[in-house]
C-alpha cells in the first residue's frame, strides 16, 4: 500500500527551528506535486507550502519567508525546513501528495509545538 513517511515534528522554542520530512515511494514521488498542510484541532487545514514535480515552490502567506520547502528526487523526499518558529505555528503538519491540483494522499501526520 502507497504511503507517505513523515519525520521530523518536536517542541522547540519560539525563535528556533525544525524540519520536517516526507518520503514517497518512487512512483509517488515522481508523478505528484508534494507539500504540507498543517491542522489545528477543531479548524481547518492550512496550506503551508508545496512544490510541483519541477519544483517551483509555493507557500502560505502565514509561513512566507520563514519556512522553506524543497524536494530530494533522489530520495524520494519532501523537506520543510521551519525558521523562527511562533507559537501559533503549532500544529499537526501533514504531508501530502497532490495530482491535478488535488490532494490523492496524505501522511499520518507529524506533532510541531512552539513554546513561548
Amino acid at each position: 500500500q502507497e504511503q507517505l513517511v513523515e519525520s521530523g515534528g518536536g517542541s522547540v522554542q519560539a525563535g528556533g527551528s525544525l524540519r520536517l520530512s516526507c518520503t514517497a515511494s518512487e512512483a509517488i514521488f515522481r508523478e505528484n506535486a508534494m507539500g504540507w498542510y498543517r491542522q489545528i484541532p477543531g479548524n481547518e487545514r492550512d496550506l503551508v507550502a508545496g512544490i510541483s514535480t519541477a519544483g517551483l515552490p509555493i507557500y502560505g502567506d502565514a509561513v512566507k519567508d520563514r519556512f522553506t520547502i524543497s524536494r530530494d528526487d533522489a530520495k524520494n523526499t519532501v523537506y520543510l525546513q521551519m525558521s523562527s518558529l511562533k507559537p501559533e505555528d503549532t500544529a499537526v503538519y501533514l504531508c501530502y501528495a497532490q495530482r491535478r491540483g488535488r490532494p490523492i494522499m496524505y501522511g499520518q501526520g507529524t506533532q510541531v509545538t512552539v513554546s513561548s
